[in-house]
């Protein structure tokens, strides 16, 4: 064997099937242009109108991940500078450092450099996840020091360097939750929020993608890929391909083995069993999905994606159940997530369907 070819390196002769490894679908499948991404349809509409006349903003997108903001971000670059993208973009996600002297030397270097752009055109500074926080603190002595994405002092650093170099750049930036960002840069954009996408727009692109790979497939297992997506089209697509790699055939159980969460089947079994106040048959159904790994978050969460759309149980019935799970999820997340806990939800499940009198002593 070559030294190319064992470190996974493309052969000399460019014979893709020799290629020991696959580009992720996600990427592969990435759109281009504006016209090829899926959902917002309104937003897309602005961004092309900002893509045909040239004159385009400062702009903040937000909303949940996987529905299309970067790509959208890209794509408007693309059409805008054509050729001249490489030199005329920045990009800067959350693996990068995003302190205060990225701003002043990183940035502020690319907004001074002289790039020859199409007419009308300007640079334009992408700066990802501006808003996500580092879940993890670190505790030094009496101090806790919080790590940000992007620091407080980088985005107030920004602001002025927003203001300074507008003849000749732009910033796009992503998010999830605008209100991270501070008002100054919040009030210099145009801000755009992305919804999450419909179970038919995620369906529709995993069929064109099914078609175009010759993936075999049930209409179960398209099911399974879009509960488990929760409308985040990266995910349906990473596990798309996951179960196809894997299994060979994209069915519902093939793909919650790979997606590795609760079956709904057996969740909708659980929750028959508290409506027919049957308590030993929903304990049996919780013993098993607690037997089988799964944390008090994965089961409390199922639950609630599986009552919130399961028409076997009526609307009133439904109101009740949801208030239930939502108070268990609170208790779990403030580090109560016991078996005894999602025990206690089934107890108080079931006892919503008996009758009053049984209750007296």
């Amino acid at each position: 064997m070559s030294s190319a070819a064992a470190k996974g390196k493309a052969p000399a002769n460019g014979d893709a099937s020799t290629l020991p490894y696959e580009l992720p679908w996600v990427e592969k499948y990435r759109p281009q242009i504006l016209d090829d991404i899926v959902g917002n349809s309104d937003t897309i509409e602005r961004l092309k109108v900002i893509a045909k006349d040239g004159n385009c903003p400062h702009i903040i997108i937000s909303g949940m991940p996987g529905i299309g903001k970067t790509t959208s971000i890209h794509c408007l670059a693309h059409q805008l500078l054509g050729d001249a993208y490489k030199e005329g973009v920045l990009e800067l996600n959350a693996s990068d450092e995003r302190g205060i002297d990225v701003v002043r030397n990183k940035i502020k270097a690319f907004a001074q450099k002289k790039v020859t752009l199409p007419p009308g055109r300007h640079k334009i500074v992408i700066l990802d996840e501006a808003d996500r926080h580092v879940n993890a603190l670190l505790r030094v002595g009496q101090r806790v020091l919080y790590g940000l994405s992007m620091t407080a002092g980088a985005q107030q650093a920004l602001r002025r360097t927003m203001e300074i170099y507008a003849n000749t750049t732009r910033f796009a930036l992503a998010c999830n939750m605008s209100n991270k960002i501070i008002e100054p840069i919040q009030s210099r954009c145009a801000i755009l929020r992305y919804a999450k996408l419909r179970d038919q727009e995620i369906l529709k692109r995993l069929l064109e993608i099914c078609e175009l790979e010759q993936v075999q497939y049930n209409n179960e297992g398209l099911e399974a890929l879009i509960f488990t997506a929760e409308g985040d089209m990266r995910q349906a697509i990473n596990n798309l391909q996951s179960t196809w790699s894997g299994f060979g055939f994209v069915s519902a159980d093939n793909v919650f083995k790979v997606c590795d969460q609760p079956h709904p089947i057996t969740v909708q079994a659980m929750i028959r069993a508290c409506l027919k106040s049957d308590i030993d048959g929903a304990m049996d159904k919780l013993n098993e999905l607690w037997d089988q790994g799964y944390s008090a978050v994965d089961i409390v969460v199922t639950i609630f994606r599986v009552v919130k759309t399961f028409d076997e149980i009526p609307e009133y019935t439904k109101i009740e159940y949801i208030k239930e799970i939502g108070w268990t999820h609170m208790r779990i997340l403030e580090g109560v997530g016991t078996l005894i806990q999602l025990g206690g939800l089934m107890a108080r499940l079931c006892k919503m369907n008996m009758k009053p009198e049984l209750y007296r002593v």
